[in-house]
């Protein structure tokens, strides 16, 4: 099966050797390019770091102690943070809810969390530790930039009907295709794979089939594709 995954490049290129392993053929089409800010590190005490991209560890290794404790949003993000050196890592269950309640479980306000984020980042799960009493200091190491138009090659596949299925791994680049593809008709003509309800709502605004995974995990995404083919 021919699928589309509209990731940022390297998680992408990532993502299209699953597939390949799994006897499907990946069509990349990034709608997202991942470039660092030069935002500096804030100078204010924090007591541990919370990380919800592994984009986000590159400028953490560079200016972060390393011995500082890091709650990761799951164990990609987890495994990229300790092969940064990083000594005390935690990981949630790939999603920003589950991440809260770790931290909760794990911590006990008065204390400053650093959360090491992207440019365009959720309000949670600052908004909840927030609530419950944590100091939360926001540093926004990279941007997530929109993509000016999709690759010839997917436009053409989207035109001809070659697309079995699609993945989407975030809401913003769910809306960002459903943009750059312009031609709704095609869109409908396949299923769209997504991480959660969340990622599907603007293409299930449109009438687009979807499918939402019953976890957040890659794992669960790929699953997903035995029932298609």
């Amino acid at each position: 099966m021919r699928v589309l995954v509209t990731r940022a490049r390297e998680d992408a290129e990532r993502t299209a050797r699953k597939l390949a392993a799994l006897g499907h053929e990946p069509l990349i089409a990034p709608v997202l390019e991942i470039v660092p800010t030069s935002d500096p590190v804030p100078d204010d005490f924090y007591d541990a770091v919370i990380v919800t991209s592994a984009h986000a560890v590159k400028a953490l290794a560079t200016h972060v102690e390393k011995s500082i404790p890091v709650f990761a949003v799951g164990d990609r993000t987890a495994d990229s943070v300790r092969a940064a050196g990083f000594l005390s890592v935690t990981a949630a269950e790939g999603d920003a809810v589950s991440l809260s309640a770790l931290i909760r479980k794990r911590l006990r306000p008065p204390c400053t969390l650093l959360h090491v984020t992207g440019r365009h980042h959720k309000e949670e799960p600052a908004a909840s530790l927030s609530a419950e009493g944590f100091d939360m200091v926001t540093w926004e190491v990279y941007e997530a930039r929109a993509t000016e138009s999709l690759p010839e090659v997917a436009v053409e596949a989207l035109r001809t009907g070659q697309i079995g299925a699609a993945l989407h791994y975030s809401r913003r680049s769910a809306e960002l295709f459903v943009r750059l593809a312009g031609h709704h008709a095609a869109i409908l003509a396949f299923p769209h794979l997504c991480l959660s309800a969340d990622v599907a709502a603007p293409l299930a605004a449109m009438g687009a089939p979807i499918r939402a995974a019953d976890q957040p995990s890659e794992d669960a995404l790929l699953r997903m594709l035995s029932g298609l083919s």
